[in-house]
């Protein structure tokens, strides 16, 4: 097993993508530790985990919430090998619609809160831990209509794994970026949709961009997340793993 004997935590790990490497990483022999706001979900993905899972509840915008995270993991499994930093939110809106109120919440999740997890965990991770930080396949590549607050945000974290990785050398600790495409996760519905189109309508029409003719699911995530988690990248620092269909590669055939 790739991971036996290791100690994970993965931030948004209650639903989607990161519950999907959560049951990767803890098959591959880890302990688990979840952290989310809605406390149902937790509790749900806990059960569904078994033994050798923690599943704390708080937001990534709050530090106190970050430094008990990481504190209650340390004292119920030791030392943490691998942090995944996938707490996240799909909201979008035209510039002229932009609220503060928004413009916060999506910089607070997706780029203040990616900062400061790894910057909370840092006393807790043992040297040579491998921290996966979650961007978006065409996030900082492409524009799209919408979507300038968001993929800034998304564009910053691709930007932290850089700057972290030079800061984190000398303890051997490893910073990369998995950025997924469209994945069938509850995000794509669960947020408010825009231009008059509903979220599915958005979705289906990013759908017939990718090369593969198919959104990715959150199994077919976890797997590329493995291979950053694990001894299998070691050579991989600062760089950025793509799992998107071939949306920002190829040139779609249609």
């Amino acid at each position: 097993m790739k991971l036996a004997n290791k100690v994970a935590v993965i931030t948004g790990g209650n639903s989607g993508i990161g519950l999907a490497t959560a049951h990767e990483f803890k098959a591959e022999g880890a302990s688990i530790a979840i952290f989310g706001r809605n406390q149902q979900t937790l509790e749900v993905a806990a059960a569904g985990l078994g033994k050798d899972a923690l599943a704390i509840q708080g937001d990534v915008q709050r530090l106190v919430d970050l430094d008990r995270l990481f504190a209650e993991t340390h004292r119920r499994f030791g030392k943490i090998d691998v942090l995944v930093v996938n707490a996240g939110i799909a909201k979008f809106a035209p510039v002229e619609g932009m609220t503060e109120t928004l413009f916060d919440e999506l910089c607070g999740i997706l780029f203040k809160g990616a900062f400061f997890t790894v910057q909370r965990a840092l006393p807790y991770l043992r040297d040579g831990a491998s921290i996966i930080l979650v961007g978006s396949a065409d996030g900082d590549k492409q524009g799209r209509m919408f979507t300038s607050i968001y993929t800034a945000a998304k564009s910053a974290v691709r930007s932290l794994a850089r700057s972290l990785s030079i800061e984190l050398l000398p303890r051997h600790i490893r910073v990369n970026v998995m950025s997924p495409g469209m994945t069938d996760t509850p995000i794509i519905t669960r947020e408010g949709g825009f231009g008059g189109a509903t979220p599915e309508q958005i979705a289906e029409a990013i759908t017939r961009t990718i090369p593969l003719r198919r959104r990715g699911t959150p199994q077919e995530i976890a797997k590329a997340m493995l291979f950053l988690a694990s001894d299998d990248s070691s050579y991989c620092v600062g760089s950025e793993l793509m799992a998107d269909g071939g949306l920002t590669q190829l040139v779609n055939p249609s």
